[in-house]
């Protein structure tokens, strides 16, 4: 998994251009969930930035951390100055500071089962939030949808990503709630869908993207 983790930064530049972003409801659901300002946050994986420059863009003061430099390289070249990046996978984050917010954007797969949500709770101020989103990304148009099934046939069945716990596709409650519900770390867990359409300058065709987002949401327990 840390293998192809790495494997993004050959393809940064396209992986930026083709990409879809988030939009400003992404800030919304995290800061109603919240019930109070965040003013700082640590990004998990944070790719190029799609989600970091949603929450900078609000004033958010973001700490984006990506183990790989061409990701993070590109990344720099979208976000504010005022974004601070570290190249790091999430395992060797040092404990120091904490923050309002902890998330990952469709990165959370890529971290280590292994103590992961009690290194989560070491980044969190007592009673700040962690948030994980992103979901599948599927052409709006039936017919480019159709397209893409036929070119990945024969490589791939399909490119959705398996549960990382095993969790079967039609449980009421998926990864990583399934994790969060045990969990001793962290509370107040909320799960939530959402549906948007997308569109990029670089999809010519009418329709754009859609993202069936699942939401993830939880909170630092104060006796963590």
């Amino acid at each position: 998994m840390a293998v192809r983790a790495l494997s993004f930064g050959a393809m940064a530049e396209a992986y930026e251009r083709f990409r879809p972003g988030y939009s400003a409801e992404l800030f919304d659901k995290v800061t109603a969930y919240a019930g109070q300002p965040v003013r700082t946050a640590l990004e998990i994986g944070a790719g190029t930035g799609k989600a970091t420059r949603v929450f900078a863009g609000r004033g958010v003061s973001v700490t984006a951390t990506e183990p790989d430099a061409a990701m993070l390289a590109e990344l720099r070249k979208h976000v504010p100055e005022s974004v601070r990046t570290v190249r790091a996978a999430f395992e060797d984050l040092r404990p120091g500071a904490r923050y309002g917010l902890v998330y990952a954007a469709a990165a959370l797969h890529w971290t280590s089962p292994e103590g992961r949500w009690s290194r989560v709770a070491a980044l969190l101020e007592p009673g700040a939030v962690f948030a994980s989103f992103g979901g599948p990304i599927q052409p709006a148009d039936p017919a480019v949808q159709e397209a893409v099934r036929a070119a990945r046939a024969p490589f791939l069945e399909s490119d959705g990503v398996p549960s990382p716990d095993g969790t079967p596709a039609g449980h009421a409650m998926q990864w990583p709630g399934t994790e969060l519900q045990r969990s001793d770390w962290l509370t107040g867990f909320c799960r939530r869908r959402s549906r948007s359409t997308l569109t990029s300058p670089s999809i010519s065709r009418a329709g754009g993207m859609s993202r069936d987002a699942p939401w993830a949401l939880s909170r630092r327990s104060c006796g963590a």
